[in-house]
């Protein structure tokens, strides 16, 4: 199921490549599958190999704990559940089997693991103490790489927000709200009501501040990321999205919520998929990326790829400097590269993670 596409083989690098401080990316569903993340593989999209091939210093790795079979970005229901099969068939824990929220522990602890076996060649990120000393570490070590962690859908809080905490302390820094169904707390923009924040979602929203917890608007309908922003003044990101403005669907962003992002100094991560961007190459990417800089500014904008989600990317994580010459055909600069490249992720999780030691 995940083993979509090849790696790319050193594509074409700009002489500075190598040297760009900080690459990031805001989305890779890598946890889900059963594939040491420290090993490098012939197939998927992220692994600790590859991201040093990249020169990436950080990929956010977002918590998948359940998707609809005959899943679609128009209607979907919460009634199947393909995660389950899939969790059976890895040999997950047996409490993961029918606890979503025993999934996102189980790959939150996944995560830990590699970290603390991988020789100090990666770690988790979770507080602006320890992303300002991987920064000084990695300019003197450019083959660590770091990971944040996220989730997709807080139907992985089981109901319960007492589970918010939880999942806080396994080291999970952003939660987007809804998947591709209605859930307790919003409704999803591929569900069957559409709806918007319900009680228990403006509670969650309101703990998810204070958390210091970063709301994802990926997949929340447009009546709920309304509801969001009357609630709340914090910055927001989404996290893997298109824009209405380039590539009109469902799935993506329209103007009015994008120049709303932009006023609260949130980050907009476009994606490297065919519905996002409406082509499936680096090109199309980058004609996005273009359109978020011109409307809400160059500093707002990001990488959010969606690797290893159950679909065809342009390109595994070693295809990014095919970003980079698609960027230059924009005529942005190398400045501007860098920081759609990865320096604004960094900048926004420096303001916005909670302080740390």
């Amino acid at each position: 199921m995940n083993k979509v596409q090849l790696k790319i083989a050193n594509p074409q690098k700009v002489e500075w490549y190598d040297s760009i401080p900080f690459i990031a990316d805001l989305h890779c569903d890598q946890l889900l599958w059963d594939r040491d993340v420290l090993t490098e593989h012939e197939y998927g999209h992220v692994d600790v190999p590859r991201m040093q091939k990249a020169n990436m210093a950080l990929q956010v790795f977002s918590i998948v704990t359940k998707t609809p079979r005959g899943i679609n970005i128009e209607n979907n229901t919460a009634e199947t559940d393909n995660i389950t099969l899939l969790g059976i068939a890895q040999l997950r824990p047996f409490k993961t089997w029918f606890n979503l929220t025993e999934r996102a522990l189980n790959q939150c602890n996944e995560f830990h693991n590699a970290a603390e076996n991988s020789k100090g060649q990666l770690r988790l990120i979770t507080n602006k103490a320890e992303l300002n000393q991987y920064i000084e570490d990695r300019a003197k070590n450019k083959l660590i790489t770091a990971g944040m962690l996220g989730i997709e859908g807080a139907h992985a809080l089981s109901n319960d927000l007492n589970n918010l905490a939880k999942l806080y302390t396994a080291g999970v820094r952003y939660i987007g709200i809804t998947h591709f169904f209605d859930n307790e707390w919003a409704g999803s923009a591929h569900g069957v009501n559409k709806s918007g924040l319900t009680k228990k979602g403006i509670s969650l929203i309101k703990k998810m501040n204070e958390l210091k917890i970063t709301v994802d608007l990926a997949h929340v309908s447009p009546t709920a990321i309304d509801d969001i922003f009357k609630l709340s003044n914090s910055p927001v990101i989404i996290s893997h999205t298109g824009v209405q403005g380039v590539c009109n669907n469902r799935r993506n962003l329209s103007d009015k919520h994008l120049e709303e992002i932009g006023k609260r100094n949130g980050l907009v991560g476009i994606g490297l998929w065919e519905t996002a961007v409406c082509g499936t190459n680096a090109e199309a990417t980058a004609k996005s990326i273009r359109y978020v800089a011109d409307k809400i500014g160059v500093t707002k904008v990001a990488l959010g790829s969606d690797f290893d989600g159950a679909i065809g990317t342009h390109f595994d994580v070693t295809g990014l400097p095919l970003i980079v010459n698609a960027l230059q055909k924009e005529h942005f600069t190398r400045a501007e590269i860098e920081l759609i490249l990865g320096g604004n992720i960094r900048n926004f999780f420096l303001e916005n993670l909670p302080e740390g030691n």
